[in-house]
């Protein structure tokens, strides 16, 4: 580029005679203005050779076709904006600005953006495609189905020769080795690798043989990813009967599947883990939920321990309870009687002042109506003591059922302890002491020698 007939303001023009001698440091910084003025943000392509990163994060390497090649410089705060990992070999579009480094005069680019090679127009397509869908809703967060935690079955859908495909099934082997694996295979790269993923993924979806699909691959160059960013292939996803988890090249790396998928995943590794719970943690949960059962069936056991407790030191023996009995017998027996006398009493009274009414002439039917009344009264007397009597027949019966007696018969004893107490446990056993067995016909006197519970 032909400059001569250019000058500068508060700059010594360079082709003048008069001009007086320049200092290395102006020369360069002359240059370095030159080049910043004439060359704004430029797009230039290249290979990338070289390549190094310093410890600051700043990135150093060259930019080369087959008859030149360039320094160029990545300062770390834009190196953090690359989506792709930077390598030697690497094809790359590089928007940079021309300049100088003036401490050593070497002719420079300063990266401002890089993109793989020819990823503008291709970047360009998938923009424009990801709006569209996005418009027609594809990419709502409504439609997303998130993949069962204890799934039945694992499909995956990728190359059989591809690396993510290992990396997938060491991580389920890891995570969930009691979790079948279905391999859908397909290619993953290529010109006809968007219509048998869509085969496979309809094929996972018609079998219906699993709970979660697994779309992977590993990382590559934008034109590797493609098929990834293929219309049909997120239609495909979304008209899946099945949640599809995708995970596809490196975290930097974002497809049209990424958008379309139930949920995204950074890698093909991070798919595994997302679809899955680790059996490690499945088992941690499972010993902890049985421990917290133990706890509440021991604590729910010691609950009704202490009830039955409570409510046998409320519920009278059987002893108790037949000694009620015959308190209550007893009294209905006195009540019968007293109320026998009562009425013998009462009818002699009637009697006696019947009589005394009674004249000479009228003895005859007055001794008539007395032997009646005497028949009314002890008729009446008869049916009293049966009532009574069928009465005390039924709380005889029912002092039977709780009788001791009764028990006694039948070829059991009551055992009963020196001060005539019940003995009603093995702990009440002392060696040594005198026990009365009472039986049907007598009693026996016996001697403690052990216990055993």
């Amino acid at each position: 580029m032909d400059t001569g007939s250019q000058s500068f303001p508060n700059e010594p023009n360079v082709r003048s005679s008069e001009q007086q001698v320049l200092t290395v440091s102006m020369l360069n910084r002359q240059v370095a203005a030159i080049l910043s003025r004439q060359f704004p943000l430029i797009w230039v392509r290249g290979e990338i050779s070289n390549f190094t990163c310093a410890a600051s994060g700043h990135c150093y390497f060259s930019l080369k076709d087959a008859r030149a090649q360039v320094r160029a410089v990545l300062f770390r705060s834009k190196a953090r904006a690359v989506p792709f990992e930077l390598r030697n070999g690497l094809q790359v579009d590089a928007q940079a600005a021309v300049g100088l480094y003036e401490a050593r005069g070497d002719f420079q680019l300063n990266i401002e953006r890089m993109r793989p090679a020819g990823a503008g127009d291709l970047h360009q397509q998938f923009l424009a495609l990801r709006e569209k869908l996005q418009n027609e809703g594809l990419f709502d967060d409504a439609l997303k189905r998130a993949p069962p935690p204890l799934p039945r079955a694992i499909g995956v859908v990728t190359s059989l020769q591809a690396a993510a495909l290992r990396d997938v099934l060491v991580t389920l082997a890891r995570r969930a080795p009691q979790v079948p694996v279905v391999i859908y295979p397909a290619p993953v790269q290529g010109a006809d690798a968007a219509p048998q993923l869509v085969r496979a993924l309809q094929t996972a979806g018609a079998r219906a043989e699993v709970s979660t699909l697994l779309l992977v691959r590993g990382g590559g160059s934008l034109e590797d990813l493609w098929s990834f960013n293929d219309e049909r292939l997120a239609r495909a996803i979304r008209a899946s009967p099945l949640p599809v988890v995708v995970g596809v090249g490196h975290e930097s790396d974002v497809t049209i599947a990424d958008f379309a998928a139930d949920l995204r995943a950074p890698t093909p590794t991070a798919a595994a883990t997302m679809a899955t719970t680790d059996r490690a943690e499945l088992l941690a949960r499972t010993a902890a939920g049985t421990q917290a059962l133990r706890v509440a069936m021991r604590r729910q056991l010691e609950g009704r321990a202490q009830r039955i407790d409570t409510a046998a030191r409320l519920l009278p023996t059987p002893m108790e309870r037949w000694y009620q009995w015959q308190a209550r017998f007893d009294q209905n027996v006195l009540r019968l009687r007293m109320a026998q006398r009562q009425q013998l009493v009462a009818a002699q009274n009637r009697l006696s002042r019947s009589a005394g009414r009674l004249r000479g002439p009228s003895v005859g039917a007055a001794q008539a109506r007395l032997e009646a009344l005497s028949r009314r009264l002890q008729e009446a007397a008869r049916q009293q003591l049966r009532r009574r009597t069928l009465l005390l027949d039924g709380v005889a019966a029912q002092l039977d059922l709780v009788d001791p007696g009764q028990v006694v018969r039948r070829g059991y004893a009551v055992v009963r302890g020196p001060q005539g107490e019940l003995i009603t446990s093995v702990a009440q056993a002392i060696p040594g002491t005198d026990w009365t067995l009472d039986l049907s016909d007598g009693q026996v006197q016996t001697t403690v020698r052990n216990k055993s519970a």
